[in-house]
């Protein structure tokens, strides 16, 4: 959730409890200390998906050896170096399930893809032996007996599950004052390409991890932005999915109208094989009912040979008025779309923001029993958001030093899901963000898609007043349960730019065809330097390089 909220040798551990860090968390340091190494030390850097695969297919390298090749390397980046915060966990059994995948492999037996390849999780999805804690010291203790659903598919597709990423507390939804990247468990994550920026977002772990390359690939989930923004701020690619596509079972919950999990990854065609891996009909979550057999889709397949020759997109001009830099960006990217074949005119989303009020009712009505059903399912420590608000009193010098829990406090008074007014707020806030929203824009602008910002460049992180987001491009598709595909398109003075393509439900094929395109045409993406702060003086002059 965002835009309602306006490792030492012991991470070397091994045992059934898992390997948890232990410091308490602290705010960023106006300077904190660069890498200790840059990225080109690291021999699988920038690796995608098809490359790793590669190389363990000539016997150059092995499952068990990358895992511990990213093992070392968040060791030298995540705890000592920049000190990103971005992991809380490692999985205490990532080895011996990278060397039984080797023994596959030597046997003749490759799943896919995923074979061997270490994913990151957001610290909200549940996956054995780890514990499951959205951040917050009240389930530090808490370890689910079963994988998501979603966990359960990425391991039998071969995937290793390495770890757990840091995130917003709550996803974001404690406080309208909240910090993004910061939570008690594991303290504030530090944006790679300048330490003393935002990570966005509440999947920021995940996109942090990701883009220093500390793992593969990563899922992280969203509501309303929380993998888009981060993503776009740390030079990835992400894709939130249509709400239905990937099941929610096992994952800490805000909202199951816009609630969902999807991939982030460094390149879309690993994005796109890490969604086939995950989506999937789940009859513990019934929105995948309706996810009409697009599962079976191979994502990954429909990107060889993309064109962007007589694409319609519809540019939403509006939305370039976050800032001058990222408006020329964009405006950059439009001319490359342009020059590639691609149709692009004007397009205007009519209800734009007139579902915000009605958002809010239902992400507040809907978060207490959400919350309760998966915290009483899973046996957590505490079984009410009640019991959560008085936790967070009780151990406030812990966990309200920054910030406090109003936003915990309106949901718990709030009205049941029978509520007239929820149901209204409901029906109202689809039907303005999707019907008469983003299909109204594509059918009036006859388009096939339509882009934007994603957002601006990460602001300097401010743990006393919170962040300072600067707007988006994508709120319209989280409302209305539509995919948004966010690939970089440029930097601010260093600092990452991505474009957005959103389009109609089940149109995820689509949009990582279009963006897969747009890639390949531009190869945006540069890798983070880690430097500590950035001259902001220079922004201007370097809005789209």
């Amino acid at each position: 959730m965002r835009r309602v909220a306006l490792l030492s040798a012991a991470l070397l551990c091994a045992g059934a409890a898992g390997c948890r860090r232990e410091q308490p968390p602290v705010p960023a340091p106006s300077a904190p200390a660069q890498a200790a190494a840059p990225a080109s030390a690291f021999p699988y850097a920038e690796a995608s998906i098809a490359e790793l695969q590669a190389a363990m297919a000539r016997g150059e390298t092995s499952s068990h050896a990358l895992v511990q090749a990213y093992l070392a390397r968040i060791i030298a980046l995540d705890h000592n170096g920049p000190r990103l915060h971005a992991i809380v966990e490692l999985n205490p059994l990532a080895r011996s399930e990278a060397a039984a995948l080797d023994a596959e492999r030597a046997a003749g037996h490759v799943r896919g893809p995923l074979h061997g390849i270490p994913v990151l999780l957001k610290d909200n999805i549940d996956a054995t032996p780890m514990a499951t804690t959205a951040g917050s010291l009240a389930l530090a203790g808490f370890h689910p007996g079963d994988d998501a659903f979603l966990v359960a598919r990425l391991r039998q597709a071969g995937a290793v599950i390495l770890g757990k990423a840091n995130l917003s507390e709550w996803a974001n939804f404690r406080s309208s004052r909240s910090t993004s990247g910061w939570s008690s468990v594991g303290g504030q994550t530090r944006n790679p390409y300048a330490l003393d920026r935002s990570p966005c977002g509440s999947s920021s772990g995940t996109a942090v991890a990701v883009a220093a390359n500390l793992a593969a690939v990563g899922i992280g989930t969203e509501t309303d932005g929380s993998i888009l923004c981060p993503a776009a701020v740390n030079g990835l690619v992400g894709l939130k999915p249509t709400v239905g596509l990937v099941s929610r079972d096992g994952i800490v919950p805000i909202s199951p109208s816009q609630d969902t999990a999807g991939p982030m990854a460094r390149n879309v065609e690993d994005a796109a094989l890490l969604l086939a891996a995950i989506a999937g009909r789940d009859p513990s979550d019934p929105a995948t009912s309706e996810s009409r057999a697009l599962h079976a889709f191979d994502f990954a397949e429909r990107l060889h040979g993309s064109s962007l020759r007589g694409v319609r997109i519809g540019l939403l001009r509006d939305r370039l008025a976050i800032s001058p830099e990222v408006a020329a960006a964009t405006e950059h990217a439009v001319a490359a779309m342009r020059e590639a074949g691609a149709i692009v005119v004007d397009a205007r989303i009519p209800t734009q923001g007139r579902w915000d009020a009605d958002e809010f009712e239902v992400l507040l009505t809907e978060f207490k029993p959400a919350l309760e059903r998966y915290l009483q399912q899973g046996q957590a420590p505490v079984h009410t958001l009640d019991a959560l608000i008085e936790y967070n009193r009780r151990h406030a010098t812990q966990v309200m030093s920054l910030f406090g829990q109003e936003l915990f406090e309106q949901a718990a008074r709030h009205g049941g899901l029978a509520s007239p007014d929820y149901i209204a707020a409901r029906m109202r806030a689809r039907r303005l963000a999707g019907p008469e929203g983003i299909d109204a824009a594509l059918r009036a602008a006859q388009v096939d898609v339509l882009v934007a910002p994603t957002t601006g460049v990460a602001w300097p992180i401010d743990p006393a007043h919170g962040d300072r987001f600067p707007g988006e491009g994508y709120g319209a598709a989280a409302v209305a349960g539509y995919p948004a595909l966010t690939v970089p398109m440029g930097h601010s003075n260093g600092l990452p730019l991505g474009v957005v393509f959103i389009g109609p439900a089940w149109s995820d094929a689509r949009l990582l065809e279009i963006g897969y395109a747009y890639e390949q045409l531009t190869r945006a993406r540069q890798p983070p330097a880690f430097r500590a702060s950035v001259d902001v003086r220079g922004a201007r002059r370097n809005s789209a390089d």
